[in-house]
């Protein structure tokens, strides 16, 4: 496990995980291992389904700890982003040791998968849709400099949607 993190009981579901140090915004935490992927050969293992990951192309990767056990937050003080061919886990703000650590599961995120949040955020959405694009307009604007390249690929047509809404909202 890395350093920079630890895994203890957590308010928001099971387990989470903590910082063991403060953090500036901008740092990254933790590089995500993405080694485990899921297809025919290399199934999920009973009862892990939650720990999955869907990438781009369709990928899925079953993760390991400690980044499975990041829990969702409304108002996250993490992001998940490509850097130099690897997923990071960087810091959105300033985060201080002890602190959970959380990100916004619908970031980066497509799908039907609907479920009641937990995070307990003075902004937390209750019922949260898995995909990116159901988030309200001003989290999508919000969390539009956080996208993967490959996610804004793969949803560019539902990004020139989004851009133009957000124009229309400030034209000119």
């Amino acid at each position: 496990m890395p350093p920079s993190v630890t895994v203890a009981q957590s308010k928001i579901d099971c387990q989470g995980v903590y910082a063991a140090a403060d953090f500036a915004p901008g740092v990254v935490i933790l590089t995500i291992d993405d080694s485990y992927l899921v297809d025919d050969e290399h199934p999920v293992p009973p009862g892990e389904a939650h720990h999955c990951d869907y990438l781009e192309a369709a990928k899925s990767i079953w993760m390991q700890p400690p980044e499975c056990f990041i829990n969702h937050s409304c108002d996250p003080n993490v992001y998940v982003k490509t850097l130099d061919g690897f997923r990071r886990v960087v810091s959105l703000r300033q985060i201080a040791v002890g602190e959970e650590v959380v990100y916004d599961f619908c970031v980066n995120s497509s799908g039907d998968v609907v479920w009641q949040c937990n995070c307990g955020a003075p902004r937390c959405r209750q019922t949260i849709h898995s995909d990116f694009f159901h988030l309200p307009l001003e989290l999508q604007k919000e969390y539009l400099p956080l996208l993967d390249d490959w996610f804004l690929q793969e949803r560019s047509a539902d990004v020139e949607v989004l851009m133009a809404a957000l124009s229309a909202e400030h034209p000119g």
